[in-house]
């Protein structure tokens, strides 16, 4: 299959991109700093479904800290769950149906981990609330590379596979994917490239700094601190030109226009919540989205404000899923 179908599908799916519970405040309504009367949320445990240290664990404290800044919810905490692209987390999360006061992070990575892991629960098992934010995906290689550019690695890999790792996030995930069709662009077979999936970004710098392997991929927030203090090297970012603060050998535009990919990530709750539950859910991430600490992270963490949520979030929701299913099973990722 062409690398220009399998780019087109690619780039479709990732840029196309009342009475309360008893966990909530059932005292009079707190102005939050968005000026508005709002029922505070109060305890709220929010699940990052990997390692800390990873895009799903600095996407899930941004919450907590712009939720608890704006006044949305008083006690806001984050545990991680590693593993199998999230869906060890969603396995956890989807079974306690009308859970309150329990999110889960999750994104493009859950959703193609569910599709090539095969799992019995899904994204369906959750309620939508909002989706957050997109990244760009990078390449990186430790300092002293030989590799200088993603030609230049992909020229070694295509040489000889097995000599040339890359670290990156569980198999299936929008790493892998993004990994995929480069292969594919520079005619190689995705099942030749020698992956290394890791549980968190953590675990992946450090396996790049220590030389373990000899590139890595991941979102542009995870690798951006060790390219500014040049402790990596950065050879391609997936954007169609360059970003501010970090600089790239190479963008998608330079390499082919239908490489550019972001990954997304959003917030759910368990299914079964109440309406009145999930309506001050919402209420919460809109409140959270327009504020200016929410502004700021977004800033600092080069995210791309893709915000969408309630109703809206749930088709899209869908459509999104036909879509990757379509990018897995081109690159014969698809179990499911």
């Amino acid at each position: 299959m062409k690398i220009t179908r399998i780019s087109a599908v690619a780039a479709a799916a990732v840029i196309a991109l009342s009475a309360c519970g008893s966990g909530n405040d059932t005292s009079s309504g707190e102005k939050n700093k968005a000026g508005k009367d709002f029922q505070a949320l109060n305890r709220l445990e929010i699940i990052a479904p990997a390692a800390p240290g990873s895009g799903w664990d600095q996407a899930s404290r941004a919450v907590q800290d712009s939720l608890r800044t704006a006044k949305l919810a008083k006690s806001p905490e984050v545990k991680n769950v590693p593993g199998a692209s999230g869906t060890v987390a969603l396995a956890q999360v989807a079974p306690q149906k009308g859970k309150e006061d329990l999110w889960i992070a999750s994104g493009l990575a859950m959703m193609s981990g569910v599709i090539s892991n095969g799992t019995d629960v899904t994204l369906d098992d959750l309620t939508p609330l909002a989706r957050l934010m997109g990244e760009y995906e990078v390449i990186v290689t430790p300092k002293g590379s030989p590799y200088k550019t993603v030609d230049d690695l992909f020229a070694a890999i295509k040489k000889n596979p097995k000599a040339v790792s890359i670290a990156g996030g569980s198999a299936g995930s929008a790493d892998h994917i993004f990994i995929g069709l480069l292969a594919k662009h520079y005619g190689v077979k995705p099942a030749d490239v020698n992956y290394v999936p890791y549980s968190g970004g953590g675990e992946a710098t450090t396996a790049i700094l220590g030389g373990k392997v000899q590139a890595g991929v991941s979102g542009l927030s995870e690798f951006s601190a060790q390219i500014k203090e040049g402790k990596m090297s950065g050879l391609l970012i997936s954007s169609a030109q360059q970003v501010e603060g970090v600089q790239f050998a190479q963008t998608a535009a330079d390499v082919d226009k239908g490489l550019e990919f972001q990954n997304w990530r959003s917030m759910m709750a368990p299914s079964g919540v109440s309406d009145a539950l999930k309506t001050q859910y919402t209420e919460a991430i809109k409140q959270m989205h327009a504020s200016q600490g929410w502004k700021d992270t977004l800033k600092k963490n080069a995210w791309n404000d893709n915000f969408i949520a309630g109703d809206e979030f749930a088709t899209w929701l869908k459509e999104e899923n036909t879509r990757v299913k379509g990018v897995l099973d081109d690159l014969g990722l698809s179990k499911k």
